[in-house]
């Protein structure tokens, strides 16, 4: 959302004004289209303020005119209107070009590493784990080799099921599923002893391997 918002400063954006008594309606329509609206200010119940990116304003005439609400641009802001004040200004149209490239530049970089998925496995361990992968904040996403990492978290950790990753944005998205513990495995040919939970008299031995070390009419005693 954040880089979206920021490619709409250079593309250029309006802040508008929508009057009507079926905002909550207009809203919805555009949402439901893709048409982004942000710092929405409500002024009483059927006036509205929002920022919307110029490309996008044409699109809301036809909902402005089904859900019967007037909407005005009050003030248009971005780049290419500051550019257009200030054209005369060679030096200050530079800085903001140097500025909208060193925006463009950092999109292409990794800045955040969010590991998600219910489970015990600690997160920092993990973090820590990725980063000796390869794996850092502030790397080029071209350089993320997402199938290797995987492979090498499978390879080197049992307590991890499955392991998915997703580059959106500037953010790459870990998600992990624990795996299930398992079982203790009792190997039926070890030496065990068997114990009563009831009081009785040895009736009867049957003795397959090992030796007893009871005989019949023995006084089985509760444990």
């Amino acid at each position: 959302m954040f880089f979206k918002i920021i490619m709409y400063y250079i593309l250029g954006y309006a802040t508008i004004s929508v009057e009507g008594y079926f905002i909550e309606r207009f809203i919805n329509i555009c949402i439901s289209k893709n048409i982004l609206l942000w710092n929405m200010k409500r002024k009483k119940s059927s006036f509205l303020f929002a920022n919307i990116a110029i490309k996008d304003f044409k699109k809301i005439r036809q909902i402005a005119k089904t859900t019967k609400c007037h909407v005005k641009i009050e003030k248009k802001k971005g780049l290419p209107f500051i550019l257009h004040k200030y054209k005369k200004r060679k030096i200050f149209v530079g800085l903001l070009i140097a500025i909208t490239l060193i925006i463009f530049g950092l999109s292409n970089f990794i800045w955040n590493i969010e590991i998600t998925g219910e489970n015990s496995i600690s997160k920092e361990e993990l973090l820590n784990e990725l980063n000796e992968y390869g794996l850092k904040t502030g790397i080029l996403k071209t350089k993320v080799n997402t199938k290797e990492i995987i492979n090498n978290i499978r390879l080197n950790r049992d307590d991890i099921a499955w392991i998915g990753m997703k580059i959106k944005g500037t953010n790459i998205i870990v998600e992990i599923v624990e795996a299930d513990k398992k079982p203790d495995i009792i190997d039926e040919n070890e030496y065990c002893n068997i114990v009563s939970n009831k009081e009785g008299i040895i009736t009867k031995i049957n003795v397959q391997n090992g030796t007893a070390l009871v005989k019949v009419g023995d006084i089985v005693t509760k444990r």
